[in-house]
């Protein structure tokens, strides 16, 4: 556990001295909430249904981190370390690959919990966001959602060569998912053709479950199951392909 928390430490200053990380984790979805709150408010008549525009947005910019953690972060720092060769000499030390890979998930864990804190306390202050109803559902969605997304990440950092390829890779992955999904842009804008085809997409559904977790304190069984299966097929999957060299 020391071993652990003192990894878990070290790749948390790492990261946050990385500026691209670091913006897309915590700067864009701030970014976004002043962006589009400026454009649309937050009013009765801003977004169709019982909350506003902003409202509806949030849960959405929290599934933008997770998009963001799991397809550009994760993928890229273990490419980057096998590149380096630091994967290897981690395997050469008496640290089990469960510590270190688990260092590497629990590091974007708490970024995007971080973030999340930050889009609480900002959006409340500037556009009356109320918090969810229910704050255990809505932390339970966060996390169950994190934790099957990442395991995407894991994918791409077993089955990319280089950093460089990750990046390509996840970046290929990222953009689409995150004006398809609902994440950046509320779907109640798209024609139904595209809500439809947006289904395919892991983000979708991470995004759909925040939103019903967050809004109505409800559990979106459907996309949890998506986000379950999701999960443990790339689990399966990196766990077959990765490599340490």
């Amino acid at each position: 556990m020391k071993a652990f928390l003192t990894l878990t430490w070290t790749e948390s200053k790492l990261f946050l001295r990385e500026p691209s990380a670091t913006f897309f984790t915590l700067g864009f979805p701030l970014l976004l909430l002043f962006a589009f709150g400026a454009i649309f408010g937050n009013g009765p008549a801003s977004a169709p249904g019982d909350v506003g525009y902003t409202t509806r947005a949030v849960p959405g910019y929290v599934a933008l981190t997770i998009g963001s953690l799991g397809l550009l972060s994760l993928p890229i720092t273990l490419a980057t370390q096998r590149d380096q060769g630091i994967l290897r000499r981690f395997r050469a030390t008496p640290l089990r690959p469960t510590v270190v890979l688990g260092t590497q998930a629990a590091v974007n864990l708490v970024m995007l919990l971080v973030s999340t804190a930050l889009l609480l306390v900002a959006a409340p202050i500037a556009y009356a966001v109320p918090l969810p109803p229910s704050s255990l559902l809505a932390l339970g969605a966060l996390l169950f959602a994190g934790i099957a997304f990442l395991s995407l990440g894991f994918l791409l950092g077993a089955l990319m060569p280089t950093a460089r390829a990750a990046q390509s890779v996840g970046m290929a992955l990222f953009f689409p998912m995150l004006f398809l999904s609902g994440a950046a842009i509320p779907q109640f804008l798209f024609p139904d053709w595209l809500v439809t085809a947006s289904l395919a997409l892991p983000l979708t559904h991470v995004t759909r479950l925040l939103k019903d977790a967050w809004l109505h304190g409800q559990w979106n069984g459907t996309a949890a199951l998506v986000l379950a299966g999701t999960g443990v097929v790339s689990t399966v999957v990196a766990a077959w392909a990765f490599r340490w060299s």
